[in-house]
């Protein structure tokens, strides 16, 4: 909410400095985001009227001027601009004047004709981005005044952030009541009469909707003059406010919604069919809006409609069919209370806001309307004419307001002061609450302008704002804290984030909305968890998977020209159950792209593979791991296994699948996995082993196989056989060729024996040997002659 200081000043006038002002507002809970001046610092410009003009003898562009500036003698200077005439009262920048920009007016010749000054544009000082002219002042603007002054160009401008719960001070209105709470200034509250009717003509109007408009009022206003220029103290007023003029009509219902927060909207009532309806729109119903888009409505959208049509979207945004233009002559004035949850949303829904959409899904006062239709109703016959009409009235249940109770013991308790009583009436007064005393304290009913008023902390907050957070003494807290236990078989979270880190991945942080596209093509989820109101298209569903955040992440840094990039990600996925329930695990997601290490001159580059990610994912985790063949959607089928701990999958591991290769626009395909974070910070306990003695005695074994059995199965084997003396088993060699049977494999392993007892003997080791080669046997595995 931006808004002008000298306006505030004519509702309550706290007589502090701007910045004085803004400090107070923030302090209480109205963050001021910016302050500015209503122009940029510049000197020596007066209100000058001209008094004759002449062709430049050498220049056809060129007018030379005779000015006055109230010095009591003319002065000569010479000016191009297209509006310079005879009568006219401009700004003039007199010698030794210094402009926006640091520049400096000084007498000079132009074309051999003396100029001692400048006639000022309103872009020259500050006050618009371009102008065609000379900025033409008032008849009654007085010669030789201070331009700043006359035109209140020392004005500050102050931005507030509003949070959600203040919409009672998106108004002048409202930040007036503030400023008197806050200041104990005396405040001159607008006083608005009823308008008298010249004319009972009025227009039929009713609420179809009762659940979502509470009231509704129009009021036909005829024989109004729509091409009067607005006047300049009004378009200034709301030009300050961060509003464009658009017409006089718009520009006072604009004024209207900035002086008391109630939005309006004005209708050419010639254009209207019948009579006025709050409804429920049609689905498919189509609506062309002020702003040149036609939107088709929606059943859970309010209309403001009249026998025939749609004329606008309640609360949102006009109909260009039903709009003012230069030619209306009779107008239909509108001014309603919606419900805010009818509202909230419908900006992101059909792509654009607008200031009463900003109002009102905050929450605007429900007995405003009267006023704020009475109130445009004065300022129209006073600018543009007319004759005024009845107001036409239709309601429905409008918010109930509850009784709420604040206690003098309370207070103390939450703020850890004792606040005199006469203060906490005066407070809850100045913000008209209208406090009435009771036994233990004082009881308000919330008024219409606040819909956050609904329980005892609410009023403490207001005393504790107003009467002053700095004024809450600052206790610090003492006691004893005991450190947190951290279980032995489970990894500290940042030792985890250290240990990927350390592997030499990046980590990421990526949003849970994702687009539909990446759930089907990376997890294979058609029926993703849908979010009501996206904030974006491409971020409409929930993701199962950290696959598809890492890709994009990927292409971000190709498009960058980075060519190796290795991230990791932790962070909760959503999923559905079958039972309609939600779970949302924690994952940790691994993606590797290009070459193995950073390019260096001590080894030749290659491109990292799925064995050097399978070794990143063993140091990650503990226990018995093993990887089998596994199919997945995100990943080739030829190229991916399920990674498993002590028997069970915590993952998945693999090459990224070709389409999604091709599809994503990648050089080659990254390899990529995904585990329980759950699984990965879970450790072995520590344990002492003792280091035996006694050598240990190497033997290797070659087993010829048939090429479906894998490797793993010919591991778990030989690793389930039982034997103490065991130690290590692993693969060394796998051959295919001369000397083996067709569509058959040999796999080489060493086995490592050793006693804790004793040296061993060629006997134990060749029983041993025997044990593991009949487990090998089981599973059709020979040992090569």
């Amino acid at each position: 909410m931006q808004f002008s200081y000298s306006w505030l000043k004519s509702w309550a006038n706290p007589y502090i400095a701007a910045d004085e002002l803004a400090n107070v507002l923030t302090m209480s809970g109205l963050e001021v985001e910016e302050q500015t001046t209503a122009a940029p610092a510049f000197t020596g410009v007066v209100v000058a009227q001209v008094k004759s003009v002449e062709k430049h003898p050498d220049a056809d562009r060129l007018n030379v001027t005779q000015v006055d500036t109230g010095s009591g003698e003319l002065i000569q200077i010479v000016c191009g601009a297209p509006n310079v005439a005879v009568g006219v009262k401009v700004p003039c920048a007199l010698s030794g004047a210094v402009l926006p920009g640091d520049f400096k007016i000084k007498p000079t010749k132009m074309r051999g004709q003396q100029s001692n000054g400048m006639l000022c544009s309103a872009k020259e000082l500050g006050l618009a981005e371009d102008a065609s002219g000379l900025l033409i002042l008032p008849d009654d603007a007085p010669v030789g005044q201070n331009i700043r002054e006359y035109l209140d160009l020392d004005d500050t401008l102050f931005t507030l952030k509003i949070t959600p719960n203040r919409a009672d001070c998106l108004s002048i209105k409202g930040i007036a009541r503030e400023v008197k709470a806050l200041t104990h200034c005396e405040a001159t509250p607008l006083s608005i009469p009823k308008m008298p009717q010249d004319t009972d003509r009025a227009f039929a109007t009713h609420i179809q909707s009762p659940q979502d408009c509470g009231r509704l009022l129009t009021r036909v206003i005829e024989g109004v003059n729509a091409n009067t220029p607005t006047p300049e103290w009004l378009k200034q007023r709301i030009e300050r406010c961060g509003v464009r003029s658009v017409s006089v009509l718009v520009d006072i219902g604009n004024f209207v919604m900035l002086e008391l927060g109630q939005p309006m909207h004005v209708f050419d009532l010639d254009k209207l069919v019948g009579s006025l309806n709050a409804r429920r729109a049609v689905n498919g119903e189509k609506l062309e809006c002020l702003n040149g888009k036609t939107v088709e409505l929606k059943d859970d959208t309010l209309v403001i409609a009249d026998e025939k049509q749609a004329l606008s979207i309640a609360g949102l945004m006009g109909g260009e069919a039903s709009a003012v233009s230069d030619s209306t002559q009779n107008i239909l004035l509108e001014s309603a209370f919606f419900y805010p949850n009818i509202i909230a949303g419908k900006s992101r829904q059909y792509g654009f806001g607008s200031d009463s959409s900003f109002r009102f899904e905050r929450g605007v006062d429900f007995a405003l309307q009267e006023d704020a239709i009475e109130r445009a109703t004065a300022l129209i016959i006073g600018i543009c004419g007319g004759k005024v009409g009845v107001i036409n009235k239709a309601e429905a249940s409008l918010p109930e307001r509850k009784a709420v109770s604040v206690r003098l013991d309370r207070i103390k308790t939450v703020l850890g002061i004792d606040i005199p009583v006469d203060t906490v009436e005066k407070i809850l007064s100045d913000l008209g609450l209208n406090p009435q005393k009771t036994a233990d304290g004082f009881s308000v009913v919330a008024p219409t302008f606040r819909f956050d008023i609904e329980i005892e902390e609410d009023l403490i907050e207001e005393i504790a704002r107003i009467y002053g957070y700095d004024k809450v003494p600052f206790d610090s807290t003492q006691g004893k804290l005991l450190m947190d236990r951290q279980p032995e078989t489970q990894k500290n979270r940042f030792d985890v984030l250290r240990q990927a880190a350390a592997l030499d991945y990046r980590e990421v942080v990526n949003y849970a909305f994702v687009d539909n596209a990446w759930e089907e093509d990376f997890a294979g989820n058609t029926n993703p968890i849908r979010l009501q109101n996206p904030i974006a298209s491409q971020m409409s569903v929930m993701r199962s998977t950290l696959i598809g955040g890492l890709v994009a992440t990927l292409q971000g840094n190709l498009n960058r020209k980075q060519t190796r990039v290795r991230l990791f990600e932790t962070a909760r996925v959503f999923a559905k159950n079958a039972d309609g329930t939600f779970r949302q695990p924690e994952k940790i997601a691994l993606l590797a792209f290009g070459t193995a290490a950073a390019e260096q001159w001590g080894q030749t580059a290659r491109k990292v593979d799925f064995y050097d990610v399978k070794g990143d994912v063993e140091n990650l985790l503990s226990g018995e791991i093993s990887f089998q063949a596994a199919t997945h959607p995100a990943l080739h089928p030829g190229r991916s296994a399920a990674v498993l701990q002590n028997g069970k999958q915590i993952g998945i591991i693999g090459e990224l699948h070709p389409k999604w290769v091709q599809k994503y626009d990648l050089t080659h395909a990254p390899i990529v996995a995904e585990l329980d974070f759950e699984a990965v910070a879970h450790c072995r306990k520590n344990a002492y082993t003792p280091v035996s003695k006694f050598q240990p005695v190497r033997r290797d074994l070659a087993f010829v196989m048939p090429e479906e059995i894998r490797a793993d199965m010919l591991m778990n084997a030989l690793k389930s056989a039982p034997s103490e003396l065991v130690q290590a088993i692993e693969i060394f060699d796998v051959y295919r060729g001369v000397g083996l049977p067709e569509n058959s494999k040999s796999i080489a392993v060493k086995v490592i024996l050793q006693s804790f007892d004793k040296t061993l003997q060629d006997e134990d080791s060749e029983q041993t040997i025997a044990i593991l080669i009949a487990a090998a046997e089981k599973i059709g595995a020979k040992l090569r002659g």
